[in-house]
């Protein structure tokens, strides 16, 4: 087969895959209900005892506030205790030490465990935790986040029931006006909080974990086969197995602990490729289970869409390098192709955005800019998403490489991420929308303009702020 004849047949096939996400985006859409307040569960006469894990790994810029937001949470002092799981090899053992011990001091039961040794990362210092965790529930929080006082009374009580295994509360951002791309990051992360979690816990179906702001039953881990680091999340890995085995998960949107949004491209691309991978490996090593399961068809097919999700992000690349070829070889795609294209592939990606901005309070000219620019990062991932997709179908785990936090200092440069692959390889896809865009006006092609507008737009913007930011060291 020439290449030319192959290019249609591949653009088609691409594009009736990005449908059928773009169709699960739609119905996410018309089941998503999000009222002005929601109720919470009433809190009982005695409060369940809680240990709150806080992993830490080299997070000097935020270790102290962490610590100092756990020992602010309003809880009786006898009913709850404080580990600092502390894996760090820097200046953070020390930092840690000093605010544990300001703790202690203040009568709250803290202590710091170190392992001496990274294994199993994250799941290993959870689990290495649990061993002495003294509550029968345990609330974790990620180095950046910042809970409030009130947190824990505001989650216990859905623990009345017997059957919860964990309670999930929604995260915030708490510098997401600090840039064009802290704002585009909010706003990816606002359509899986907002949107995709709430209805998943409305309808009954399958959600996960989000690693941190949240609290599980000491024996849904357990019962589950505990926190196991054979994937890069540990957090969705244990999620699903403990509602294969029967746990309910609750969701609690109008809960919202503030975090960090990566500060920069580095930092992004190396939190999403954690997550993109590690979704991955879970997909392999639970799809069939999953599939196998006795829970509900709906149930599957939607853990199923989850887990899979990621696969949007190499379709997206094929896209990318077969549309300027469509384009210039108009005789084989027909010219009302691409207009319907753009529709289908970006119109259901703005109104979800738009739907999770409008829910959250956002004014009207705020939404509508961060959710065009939370569209171009997108697009603009697919490059380095996809070799997270391809590494997370390869045996092996990898390293958990964290994500650097500023914290409230503006200067640090300490622990800025490093960039993987060849930087600024997005702008080579610029230019190839650019030669696109070039062809199409010869051509007469206007319908198809905008959509390669928005791509070219996308790359040069994620290829532009990966160079600079490579170029700076």
């Amino acid at each position: 087969m020439e290449f030319e004849s192959f290019i249609t047949p591949a653009y088609l096939a691409t594009m009736c895959l990005l449908g059928i996400y773009g169709a699960h985006r739609v119905w996410l859409l018309l089941r998503f209900r999000w009222a002005a307040t929601e109720a919470e569960a009433p809190v009982g006469s005695t409060l369940p005892s809680i240990t709150i894990q806080l992993p830490v790994f080299n997070e000097r810029t935020v270790a102290a506030r962490l610590i100092q937001a756990a020992g602010a949470l309003d809880y009786p002092p006898d009913r709850f205790d404080i580990q600092v799981l502390d894996d760090s090899n820097d200046e953070t053992s020390e930092i840690v030490d000093l605010e544990v011990s300001a703790l202690r001091e203040k009568g709250i039961e803290a202590r710091v465990l170190r392992r001496g040794t990274r294994a199993g990362f994250k799941a290993g210092a959870l689990d290495h935790g649990l061993k002495s965790a003294r509550g029968e529930l345990v609330c974790i929080f990620d180095a950046d986040f910042v809970p409030e006082p009130a947190f824990l009374k505001r989650l216990v009580g859905y623990f009345e029931n017997p059957k919860v295994g964990m309670v999930q509360a929604r995260w915030g951002h708490r510098n997401r006006e600090d840039s064009l791309l802290t704002r585009a990051e909010a706003t990816l992360l606002d359509g899986h909080f907002v949107i995709e979690h709430k209805v998943r816990f409305d309808g009954g179906l399958f959600f996960n974990f989000n690693g941190t702001a949240g609290i599980w039953r000491r024996t849904a881990i357990e019962s589950a086969g505990g926190w196991e680091h054979d994937t890069l999340t540990e957090d969705l890995d244990l999620s699903y197995r403990a509602q294969l085995a029967g746990w309910k998960f609750v969701y609690a949107p109008f809960v919202v602990a503030p975090a960090e949004v990566p500060p920069d491209i580095a930092a992004f691309k190396s939190q999403q490729h954690r997550w993109a991978k590690g979704s991955v490996q879970v997909f392999r090593k639970l799809g069939w289970r999953i599939l196998f399961s006795r829970e509900p068809l709906r149930i599957k097919l939607e853990a199923l869409a989850h887990l899979s999700g990621n696969i949007g992000y190499p379709c997206v690349l094929v896209l990318s390098l077969l549309l300027p070829l469509s384009v210039r070889r108009q005789t084989h795609v027909p010219p009302w192709m691409h207009p319907v294209v753009f529709a289908l592939c970006t119109l259901s990606v703005l109104a979800f955005y738009d739907c999770s901005q409008r829910a959250v309070g956002r004014p009207l000219t705020a939404r509508l800019h961060d959710t065009l620019v939370a569209m171009l990062l997108g697009i603009g991932m697919c490059v380095s998403q996809t070799r997270a997709v391809i590494e997370g179908l390869l045996p092996g785990t990898g390293v958990f490489v964290r994500t650097p936090k500023r914290g409230d200092s503006k200067t640090s440069r300490r622990y800025r991420a490093a960039l993987k692959g060849l930087p600024g390889v997005e702008l080579l896809f610029a230019a190839w929308f650019a030669w696109g865009f070039y062809a199409a006006a010869q051509n007469g092609l206007w319908g198809s303009l905008p959509f390669l507008l928005l791509f070219f737009t996308s790359f040069l913007w994620v290829g532009s702020l990966s160079l600079r930011q490579w170029a700076r060291g």
